[in-house]
């Protein structure tokens, strides 16, 4: 970790502005807008286009809009009396999801383009965009032993096609609104987010999500095989939501920071043959595996290099991926016990 005495200074926020988070229905919106509320901030504004029935977590004590903010009379209304806007709304999902359904990752760019104009119109301070590791050049992610991936090495640009430069081009407004008309502007450039409280059925599911689930209804059917996507080589990082969320609030505070993207994520790499074993470790379970090289997989490799984060706030995304995995299973485990139930369950 970098001398604390050398890192930039973060700003001290009143905890009565209006903070607006959209995309709140979802696993890191949902996250987000507990955090803040933990830390004493009493205008909390969450937005999303589910139902709230759907929503994975509502706070007490935060106001609930639900609003698609696809459309712009919507983002208006989000935003109205906003100090600090936290943008994570998005049409997303694992690799099953985003290598399928490009059009409607592409389409997000709408949410972008109306959230970061009414929040300019509305007078907002602060800004925040959550974009992904997926803006990064895939040509260099063919090999699993990747090396990490700098900030610098989104450009040239070879995005990962949809989601990915979908990605890209909502930084570019950020930094533009920011250039052009000096609205404070920040980007968190995410690295597998996983946890309590994610998508972990349904299609929509990341890769940490997928396989607790599988091992867990592998234990409970007494068949114990396991499908893994891919062939076991491919290769990431991955951070727990609790750093994801502290991440976010530091980078939005940091001064240093405006207008420029910074990855956030853990920098332990790991197979995907290696996190199914972690999962049967947990799981107290060995599987018999089958490996489908023509399932949905994504680049070879990639990691986040954190040298950037460390530097300037002195801190990164540190939760071994053990814990984290340990409580994201148990999470699930109690999820899926519940859906046997036929009781309500985050999906």
């Amino acid at each position: 970790m970098a001398n604390a005495s050398k890192t930039a200074k973060l700003t001290v926020v009143d905890k009565n502005i209006q903070i607006v988070i959209a995309g709140a229905g979802g696993f890191i919106g949902g996250s987000l807008a507990r955090y803040f509320s933990g830390k004493g901030f009493t205008r909390i504004r969450a937005v999303d286009k589910k139902p709230l029935s759907e929503w994975y977590q509502r706070t007490p004590g935060v106001e609930c809009l639900c609003l698609d903010l696809s459309q712009e009379q919507n983002c208006r209304r989000a935003v109205e009396g906003a100090t600090e806007v936290y943008q994570l709304a998005a049409d997303m999902g694992g690799m099953g999801f985003i290598e399928k359904f490009r059009i409607e990752c592409l389409r997000s760019v709408l949410i972008n383009t109306h959230m970061v104009e009414s929040a300019y119109r509305a007078g907002v301070d602060r800004y925040f965009y959550s974009s992904s590791a997926c803006v990064y050049n895939t040509d260099l992610q063919k090999d699993p032993n990747v090396r990490a991936l700098k900030e610098s090495d989104a450009y040239p640009a070879m995005s990962e096609r949809g989601y990915g430069w979908e990605k890209l081009i909502s930084e570019m407004f950020c930094q533009e609104y920011w250039a052009e008309r000096k609205m404070k502007t920040f980007m968190a450039r995410f690295h597998n987010v996983y946890g309590p409280w994610g998508t972990w059925d349904g299609g929509r599911e990341k890769a940490p999500a997928a396989l607790c689930r599988k091992v867990i209804a592998a234990k409970d059917k007494n068949d114990l095989r396991i499908d893994v996507w891919g062939d076991g080589t491919q290769t990431r990082s991955y951070m727990f939501i609790d750093d994801c969320v502290k991440g976010i609030d530091m980078i939005t505070h940091c001064d240093t920071l405006i207008a420029t993207p910074i990855n956030l994520g853990t920098s332990e790499l790991i197979s995907v043959k290696d996190l199914v074993t972690l999962c049967e470790t947990i799981g107290g379970v060995t599987l018999k595996r089958t490996y489908d090289p023509a399932a949905p997989k994504g680049v070879a490799g990639r990691n986040s290099d954190n040298t950037m984060i460390r530097r300037i706030l002195g801190w990164e995304p540190a939760t071994p991926l053990k814990d984290g995995m340990r409580k994201t299973y148990a999470w699930i485990e109690q999820q899926y016990k519940l859906r046997k139930a036929g009781k309500r369950t985050v999906e």
